[in-house]
């Protein structure tokens, strides 16, 4: 199982909203390129950004950071935040990253991402963020009246080749992931499954090991807090 510690960039610092609320944030000291060296230095290989400039704006805001990352550590790199356009997904990819999260844009038009996978194959992934089984778009400030395992069944086909599944409830909250929604989506999922939203320790993480068709899980708060130190998530990976 992939281990994806995360960095979420605002103003140039890593910061962590809690419930993914914008007046809710915690700002770290650590610079991204600084974390990213930090993860580099005890062994991870994949990497999860989200360019929280980006999901306000829709514009690619810290694309020289990403570049930065990707020229110094050789990371297997997942992005999102704000990703609307073919061109920033073909900024992106250029970059050197290994997936472009579609979210907001893929579930607001399905023929976008139906065309993004087409366009951009094994280099897609989906993002679907969930608040009580709905999927919520826009920086999770709308929610789109749509059923996460129902979207779901009507897009499976289209070619993403990983999905993040957030269960937007317990994101920055260190509650424990949602398994329960999750193994849901993974059972239907016709690509492999990521889990995001709410690791709290060290056990749910290995929990996460035992599950079908999950790819990986994607650790946040958890690590800038310190309740989970780097060496012992470092045992976790996947030789």
């Amino acid at each position: 199982m992939k281990i994806f510690p995360a960095i979420d960039i605002k103003d140039k610092k890593c910061v962590r909203l809690i419930k993914g609320d914008f007046n809710n944030k915690i700002e770290y000291e650590m610079s991204p390129i600084d974390q990213a060296g930090k993860y580099k230095d005890h062994g991870f290989k994949n990497l999860h950004i989200v360019d929280l400039d980006g999901a306000l704006t829709g514009k690619t805001v810290n694309l020289d950071t990403i570049e930065e990352i990707v020229g110094k550590f050789d990371f297997k790199i997942e992005i999102g935040g704000g990703v609307r356009t073919f061109e920033s997904i073909e900024k992106y990819i250029n970059s050197g990253v290994e997936k472009v999260i579609l979210g907001s844009a893929a579930i607001k038009d399905k023929n976008f991402l139906k065309k993004a996978c087409s366009k951009f194959p094994n280099k897609i992934a989906l993002g679907l963020d969930a608040k009580d089984g709905y999927l919520s778009v826009s920086g999770w400030k709308e929610n789109s009246n749509q059923l996460t395992l129902d979207f779901l069944k009507e897009v499976n086909d289209y070619g993403a080749s990983r999905l993040i599944y957030t269960d937007i409830n317990r994101d920055g909250t260190k509650a424990s992931p949602n398994f329960e929604d999750t193994i849901k989506v993974a059972e239907i999922s016709n690509c492999p499954v990521i889990i995001s939203g709410g690791v709290s320790s060290i056990d749910d993480v290995k929990k996460a090991k035992n599950l079908k068709n999950i790819e990986g899980i994607i650790v946040g708060k958890a690590i800038y807090d310190g309740d989970i130190k780097l060496n012992e998530l470092a045992k976790e990976i996947d030789a």
